[in-house]
């Protein structure tokens, strides 16, 4: 197994992962490496989410209209 050395980490940083770890009763360690497993390994293409929103797009109903988000936007400012 490979060593991984950072220098320079930001404080708030360090503290926050070390909360994390400790929350999830692991290590400093093996909660960085969990972190950078997911980091790595999750895939994060444009295909896929286009395809996660035609699957959402799907669950809707033909016959119902839907608002659009424009509007609710321009709506939510105006408050």
């Amino acid at each position: 197994m490979a060593t991984l050395t950072l220098h320079d980490i930001d404080d708030r940083l360090v503290e926050t992962l070390k909360a994390r770890a400790e929350a999830n009763a692991r290590s400093v360690e093996a909660e960085a490496e969990e972190l950078l497993s997911r980091a790595v390994e999750t895939p994060s293409s444009a295909p896929d989410k286009w395809e996660t929103a035609r699957r959402i797009a799907a669950m809707t109903p033909k016959d119902v209209t839907q608002t659009d988000s424009v509007l609710m936007l321009r709506e939510d400012r105006e408050r």
